[in-house]
C-alpha cells in the first residue's frame, strides 16, 4: 500500500505514523511535525504526520476538542506542504470526509466508529487511504466486516488499527494474538501503542494513561510484526491538552525508534 511516497506493508519498511493527539494551535503543529520528522529522517523511518482538528468524543463537555474543520484542514496542509509528510487525521461524520479528502492523505476512522458504515462507505468512496481503527469492544475477526465496506467500494486501500481492548472498567489490554490475526484479513496491520495505554475515564473527567510503558509495548509489537506504529508524540506531556498521560515526550522518541528498528530488523531474520 502506498501512503503518498510511502509503502506500507509487503515487507516495507517499519512507518512511524506520530504527533499530537489534537492540533492545539499552528506554531505547535508545525513544530512537532518538523521535529519528529527531522528524527524520522535522520534513522530512516517513514513517516505520517498525525493531529485531530476535532477530537469529538472527550470525555467532559469541557475538555478542549481541537481547532474545527476549517482552521485544523488549514493547519495541516501548512504542515504538509512546510515537511512534506502525508497527513492522517479523523473524520467523525460521512460530511466532513470530502473537505479531509482535500488535505489528508489518509483518513481515520475512530474506534468508536468502527461499526459506522454510512462514514466507512463515504471515506472509502473519497479514494483515500482509510486507517480503520478496531473498536475497543470487537475481537480481530470482526474487523473483517468493516475491512468489507471498504474493499465493497473498489478501494483496497485500507489499514487496520489495534488499540486495545476494554478490560473492566478504566483499563485496556493488548492481545499479541490479534496481530497476525488482522494481518491475516489482508490489509497491513498498525499498532497505536499510546491509545492502548489510556486507563479511559480513569481522571477527573479526563482519560487518564501510562506513559511509562509506551517502550515495552512499542517493543513487544514490533517484535510481533506489525507494519507501523502509531504514537502521540508531544514536546510537553504535562501540558498537552488531550491524552498528555499516554503521550510519548519528545525526547525519548529517537531512542525508541532506535529500539523498534533494531528489533524490527530482528524479528525479519
Amino acid at each position: 500500500m502506498r501512503v503518498g511516497d510511502l509503502l506500507i506493508g509487503d515487507e516495507s519498511p517499519l512507518v512511524l505514523i506520530g504527533g499530537p493527539c489534537v492540533i492545539e494551535n499552528e506554531t505547535h503543529a508545525l513544530s512537532m511535525g518538523g521535529a519528529i520528522a527531522t528524527v524520522a529522517r535522520r534513522l530512516g523511518v517513514p513517516y505520517i504526520f498525525k493531529a485531530s482538528f476535532d477530537k469529538a468524543n472527550r470525555t467532559s463537555i469541557h475538555s478542549f476538542r481541537g481547532p474545527g474543520i476549517e482552521d485544523g484542514l488549514a493547519t495541516l496542509a501548512r504542515v504538509k506542504e512546510a515537511h512534506g509528510v502525508p497527513i492522517l487525521t479523523d473524520v467523525h461524520d460521512a460530511g466532513q470526509v470530502s473537505a479531509v479528502a482535500e488535505v489528508a492523505d489518509v483518513l481515520q476512522i475512530p474506534a468508536f466508529l468502527s461499526r459506522q458504515t454510512d462514514l466507512i462507505v463515504a471515506a472509502a468512496e473519497s479514494g483515500r487511504v482509510v486507517n480503520i481503527k478496531k473498536g475497543q469492544f470487537m475481537a480481530p475477526g470482526d474487523m473483517r466486516h468493516a475491512l468489507a465496506k471498504v474493499t465493497a467500494c473498489g478501494n483496497d486501500q485500507a489499514l487496520l488499527t489495534e488499540r486495545g481492548v476494554s478490560f473492566g472498567y478504566h483499563n485496556l489490554v493488548v492481545d499479541m494474538r490479534t496481530f497476525p490475526q488482522l494481518r491475516a484479513l489482508g490489509a497491513p496491520v498498525v499498532f497505536d501503542v499510546t491509545h492502548s495505554l489510556q486507563l479511559p475515564g480513569a481522571g477527573d473527567g479526563v482519560t487518564a494513561g501510562q506513559a511509562e510503558y509506551i517502550e515495552p509495548l512499542a517493543a513487544a509489537g514490533v517484535a510481533a510484526g506489525v507494519d507501523g506504529v502509531f504514537l502521540e508524540i508531544h514536546d510537553d506531556p504535562i501540558h498537552a491538552k488531550s491524552d498528555g498521560q499516554n503521550a510519548l515526550p519528545l525526547d525519548r522518541l529517537e531512542a525508541l525508534l532506535t529500539r523498534l528498528l533494531r528489533i524490527e530488523a530482528a524479528a525479519h531474520e
